[in-house]
């Protein structure tokens, strides 16, 4: 089981050149593909704010990525928020620690270009650099 940051999701499904091509390879090759729930909310916020352009409406775009993508979304739970807010703070940005502790919850791989992701001793195991 792998699970996406939110922006590397936005790079596998659009092509970007900034996905590493061992992280493809692993996306490619691994039997369940996720993302947290958060990373539906942070991707809408990024298109809303202008930060990114998809090209259609963000509902539609997420619906279509998750639809046919074979991509699994894991939703929050009471755990994962619990989790979350235990972690230590060395980021503070709720969506990030949410993915964070939702990888921990699941002992599952997880792609990040997040460069405070290292920083967490609990994601050693984890984390796909």
């Amino acid at each position: 089981m792998i699970i996406l940051d939110t922006h590397v999701w936005l790079w596998w499904l659009m092509g970007d050149t900034r996905l590493k091509p061992q992280w493809r390879q692993c996306i490619e090759t691994t039997d369940r593909v996720c993302v947290s729930a958060i990373s539906c909310v942070e991707v809408a916020w990024l298109a809303e704010s202008g930060r990114i352009t998809l090209p259609n409406a963000s509902d539609e775009w997420m619906e279509n990525a998750i639809t046919h993508s074979g991509l699994e979304l894991i939703p929050i739970t009471p755990n994962i928020a619990k989790r979350a807010a235990e972690l230590t703070q060395h980021h503070r940005d709720p969506q990030d620690r949410l993915i964070i502790a939702t990888a921990l919850a699941y002992q599952a791989t997880l792609i990040s270009a997040d460069s405070k992701f290292p920083l967490y001793a609990e994601l050693s195991d984890y984390l796909l650099d």
